[in-house]
């Protein structure tokens, strides 16, 4: 009985010794995962999914709040005839301009997941040969109002704050259009210091998309959770490795070890493949609940609210809304209460 109590409390110092290796360095890519960082992150990948641009963009919605206190969003974009939301602002604490994306919102996510094992790798990514991506997740980013409203705000952050860090989030497909977002900013405007960090985030592209994307984004984190589903979507086949989709590196899998009262969550940084059989690919993924929830904070839109939005008429002098229907919301720079003591040893800064 005696070795037994002994056992127990052998395994439960073991997973209280591994929980505390909350930040790790990985040598070759020189990526690091900050477990406090990811629950601040998600958070903002959280808050982008509120429907009431008055509260959102005021940040004084139920989720604006904890660990994103402070923050101000200098540019919030609704494409709302492709049902997509992004915002652009500054984090006082984290001293970097955020970026976030919407994700797909709650009451058609069945109906994409189901989409998503039939998504071919059908158009290629411009200046990398043989790198295929899905024409739906590039254009999402590319081809709508949301590439625009966010490069020309975080061209105004870093005229008014320097050469700040960037940090990409979203969750689900706003996952993805933070993916394309992050390798814009450094390959085709030249930016520094910019990190991205997705939640449950869907494969994009092929294997050399990924070692395209790694090479130039390698301060890349994607976080997966136990059983969700997305990642494992659209499909990964082991013997087509040139002809399927393939994830980009480095993901950290959040999942549950030990039983009962020993139980624990373990946050396993995986290795350098993008698709590392230990890890999220070594148990079926099938749950959509484990989709919705990263680190306790619930991700998704509201279930009643399908691409709804609400605004206040006061915040017409913030910005506009164009013939479809989209709307720019933009903070007056000169009006921002927000400052930071942030300077750059660079002459000349690129966006």
């Amino acid at each position: 009985m005696e070795g037994r109590v002994l056992l127990k409390g052998v395994i439960f110092m073991c997973l209280i010794a591994c929980s505390t290796a909350r930040e790790l360095k990985v040598k070759d890519q020189g990526t690091i995962y900050n477990h406090t960082l990811a629950t601040i992150l998600v958070e903002y990948a959280a808050s982008v999914y509120v429907s009431d641009l008055t509260e959102l963009f005021t940040w004084t919605c139920p989720k604006c709040n904890d660990l994103t206190k402070g923050f101000q969003i200098l540019e919030l974009i609704v494409d709302v005839k492709r049902c997509l939301q992004a915002f652009v602002g500054v984090a006082p604490d984290l001293k970097a301009i955020v970026i976030a994306f919407r994700g797909t919102q709650g009451t058609s996510i069945q109906n994409w997941i189901a989409d998503l094992y039939w998504k071919q790798l059908d158009i290629e990514y411009p200046g990398m040969e043989d790198a295929m991506v899905h024409h739906g997740f590039y254009s999402a980013y590319h081809n709508t109002t949301l590439r625009p409203g966010v490069l020309s705000a975080v061209e105004s952050a870093k005229e008014q704050y320097g050469d700040i860090p960037i940090m990409v989030t979203g969750h689900s497909m706003g996952g993805a259009m933070a993916a394309f977002c992050g390798l814009d900013l450094t390959v085709n405007y030249g930016s520094r210091n910019v990190s991205v960090m997705t939640f449950g985030q869907p494969r994009i592209g092929n294997a050399a998309f990924a070692s395209y994307y790694s090479k130039w984004v390698p301060n890349t984190i994607r976080v997966t959770h136990e059983h969700d589903i997305v990642p494992h979507l659209p499909p990964y086949y082991y013997y087509f490795p040139q002809k399927t989709y393939h994830h980009f590196p480095r993901e950290v899998w959040l999942h549950n070890l030990g039983f009962g009262l020993l139980s624990y969550t373990v946050e396993k940084v995986c290795d350098d493949s993008g698709e590392d059989p230990s890890c999220s690919r070594s148990v079926a993924g099938r749950s959509i609940k484990d989709h919705l929830t990263y680190y306790g904070v619930r991700l998704g839109g509201e279930e009643s609210g399908f691409c709804k939005i609400v605004m206040d008429d006061r915040l017409a002098a913030y910005g506009k809304v164009d013939v479809d229907g989209n709307v720019n919301l933009s903070r007056d720079f000169s009006a921002s209460v927000l400052r930071m003591n942030v300077e750059s040893n660079e002459e000349g800064r690129s966006i």
